[in-house]
């Protein structure tokens, strides 16, 4: 067996310790080491890992792993929200804790910096070295212990962090005054050149910025959260003549929940008895709660309206959609760009060259300068403002509230390389049925000897089909109350149609090219069929081994906002493409209605595929939308698959993009919110590169003291954050106004 073909499953952990993207850089190396490992990513603002393993990977080897390199590992299953709400429990007691010792810390400081002053203004100093001495002690090695801690865990493992940088600059600044204290002549000691205030000012910025950090953090998974808060703990289920409250976890498949107006419906099912209108919103972005009947579905998590439903479940636990939807969202978030692999790299040597530039200038201004304080302090203020906290946050802080927002607005995006893609999209190929038109067809006509023997026949053979036009066939049958009989020997023929057995005789039903591969002569009904086709509808044939039996029209009305979408999408210079099974005049009606720029007409799903890797060749980043099983091969082919949330499962799955709402103007925003994402990215790391090419020279030039050092270095990653968090103001394609 192949490396390739080996099982491989996928787990997510919540990682504890970490302070910059370096621990991330060393946790994936870390993790990687372990036996059945084969792919790990480790991203510092969800402060999670995703690790890939077959058969042999035990989830405690990983944990044991992280904790030896010094940090903290819960593994998170499919079904985690009790783990979910513990850990955010803990980040709420952390952030607690790191909240009161900052103030601990800046109360301890602030005589520090004040007594600063008096020299400035020609006055005696407010406090003697040794009260210096005891004010910053503690703050050093009682405040300042976690940075103790991470850099210790950091050098064990052979690699260097934000912590190593701290600890070297406010050790060395309070070593050196703390010396000078101790062997200072007491006549002299008020005269003394001490650093006891900006050792104790960086620890104290650097703690601010990390509660300043943590907060902008959390809120920028905040979408995710609000996902999470929409699971329900209960369920109404009925037992007989009773009613029974159980855990949803308890809830099975074809189980019947009773939900009350007001109240969040618990799982994925159909109604099968009363009306209300249901608010998806904040599943699927769309604003306007949706009318729900029996036979129509609904999703766990929307919210019942002023009705009383009874509904089947028919899917619960890690199979409903808003779990699906969360780890979509997860995996997304916990997933690193492309570009984010660079800055990894630059991350991972980044610490030794800023300890060489540090040692570079503090002999450089002793040895050439002469003087050994001015080393020191350069030295230090390089230690400290070089921390690379910002180049770390830079991608996943934006990637975090950018896929929130898409999440928001009803679009699920895979991983952050499909983000990375969609702005560079140059085609956008649809499929036509369920895409660009509506997806519900209805039957309008039918031609033939014996109108109802042809629908009830059709009707049967289409029982194996969940293709939309076969269950517009299905409805018509039902709603002129015929006897379906049984079917047997169903099988679909890919892009061409079906066939079965039904009462003993084999049948075929489907499109043309089907017709003529059988040899099924079609020319009694072929004006009729052609009339139809040139309104925009679909013709399907059906015929037995006798010859052909009769034709059926089908109308799948156009989506209303699909030549909207058609016409944004190419003002954003993406060429348009729709691809189908159907016939040609049918397929050039609906392209004429939407404005497509080409079409290909009864093209065979491979046939598909085939299309999309030849407008590759040509130099185009394709983007394909589809909702059906026929377009996975396209979707899998595509740059970008893009998957209609109404389609199949097998769509969902394919695709990079899923489109909650089976609406092409959501396409459209799709393509907005991930060029507003890595335009982002971009402003981010200029910030984070621009920072440190500035603050690095003029420290090593001595332009800048150690506390303004921390101060800067602080900033820089709470801009980064900030900047990030501004993506949550992105609204959507207004009118015509959409850009890239």
């Amino acid at each position: 067996m192949t490396a390739s073909s080996v099982p491989s499953d996928s787990t997510s952990f919540a990682i504890t310790g970490m302070t910059c993207a370096a621990c991330a850089t060393r946790l994936e190396k870390v993790i990687g080491r372990v036996p059945g490992v084969t792919a790990v990513s480790v991203n510092i603002a969800t402060e999670k890992a995703a690790v890939e393993g077959g058969e042999t990977l035990s989830l405690a080897a990983v944990v044991a792993a992280v904790e030896r390199a010094g940090f903290g590992a819960v593994p998170l299953s499919e079904d985690s929200a009790a783990t979910e709400a513990d850990l955010r429990r803990q980040a709420a007691a952390k952030a607690r804790r790191e909240l009161i010792l900052f103030a601990v810390s800046a109360a301890l400081t602030l005589p520090l910096v004040l007594n600063m002053l008096p020299p400035l203004l020609g006055r005696e100093m407010l406090l003697t070295p040794w009260q210096e001495l005891l004010l910053a002690t503690p703050v050093q090695f009682w405040i300042g212990a976690r940075f103790y801690r991470g850099a210790f865990g950091a050098l064990r493992g052979g690699l260097g962090n934000m912590d190593v940088l701290v600890v070297l600059g406010t050790t060395a600044a309070w070593a050196f005054s703390a010396w000078r204290v101790l062997t200072a002549d007491p006549a002299h000691a008020g005269h003394l050149a001490l650093y006891f205030e900006g050792a104790a000012v960086v620890i104290t910025l650097v703690l601010l910025g990390k509660v300043m950090e943590s907060r902008a953090k959390r809120s920028a998974g905040a979408a995710l959260r609000a996902l999470m808060t929409l699971r329900p703990e209960t369920a109404r289920v009925e037992q007989g003549d009773r009613v029974v409250e159980l855990p949803v976890a308890a809830v099975r498949a074809g189980d019947r929940v009773l939900v009350r107006p007001g109240e969040r419906i618990p799982v994925d099912g159909t109604v099968v008895d009363g009306a209300s209108a249901v608010d998806e919103a904040l599943l699927t972005g769309e604003s306007l709660p949706q009318d729900r009947g029996p036979g129509d579905r609904v999703i766990g998590g929307s919210v019942n309206g002023n009705g009383l439903l009874t509904v089947q479940a028919t899917a619960v636990g890690a199979d409903a959609t808003l779990s699906r939807i969360i780890t979509l969202v997860e995996q997304a978030q916990t997933g690193k760009a492309p570009v984010q692999k660079l800055v990894d790299r630059v991350s991972a040597v980044f610490v030794p060259v800023v300890v060489v530039l540090a040692a570079v200038s503090f002999f450089g201004w002793w040895l050439i300068g002469g003087s050994l304080e001015g080393g020191f302090v350069a030295a230090v203020s390089v230690l400290v403002i070089a921390c690379p906290c910002a180049l770390g946050l830079a991608t996943p802080t934006a990637l975090m509230v950018g896929t929130g927002v898409a999440a928001r607005h009803g679009i699920l995006i895979r991983d952050a390389q499909a983000l990375e893609v969609a702005h560079r999209v140059t085609a956008v190929v649809f499929d036509k049925t369920g895409t660009l038109t509506v997806g519900h067809p209805v039957l309008t006509g039918i031609a033939g000897d014996d109108r109802r023997e042809i629908l009830r026949l059709a009707a049967a053979l289409q029982q194996g089909s969940e293709h939309p036009l076969a269950k517009a066939v299905r409805e018509q049958a039902a709603a002129e109350a015929l006897t379906v009989p049984p079917l047997k020997d169903f099988q679909a023929l890919t892009g061409r149609g079906a066939t079965a057995v039904i009462e003993g005789q084999p049948l075929w039903i489907g499109s043309r090219r089907l017709m003529q591969d059988l040899g099924v002569e079609t020319a009694p009904q072929e004006d009729w069929a052609a009339r139809q086709e040139q309104q925009g509808q679909s013709v399907m044939w059906l015929a037995s081994e006798a010859g052909l039996l009769g034709a059926l029209a089908v109308s799948d009305p156009v989506r209303p906002t699909s030549a909207r979408a058609v016409s944004l999408l190419k003002g954003l210079g993406a060429e348009t493409v729709m691809l189908t099974g159907d016939n040609r005049v049918t397929a050039q009606a609906v392209a004429a209605a939407v404005g497509v720029d080409r079409v290909r007409a009864e093209v065979l799903p491979a046939d598909k595929a085939a299309e999309i890797s030849a407008l590759q060749a040509s130099g185009r980043v394709v983007a394909m939308v589809g909702d059906g099983v026929n377009d996975a091969p396209a979707l899998a082919q595509a740059d970008l698959g893009v998957a209609m949330g109404a389609g199949s499962d097998v769509a969902m799955q394919t695709a990079g993009l899923t489109l909650m709402r089976s609406d092409p103007l959501v396409l459209v925003a799709a393509l907005s919110i991930s060029a507003a994402t890595w335009r982002k990215i971009r402003h981010n790391l200029l910030w984070a590169f621009g920072y440190n090419v500035v603050a690095l020279p003029l420290a090593m030039a001595g332009q800048m003291s150690p506390a303004l050092a921390g101060a800067a270095m602080a900033f820089s990653s709470v801009s980064v954050v900030t900047s990030s968090l501004l993506l949550r103001r992105w609204q959507g394609p207004a009118g015509d106004g959409v850009t890239r």
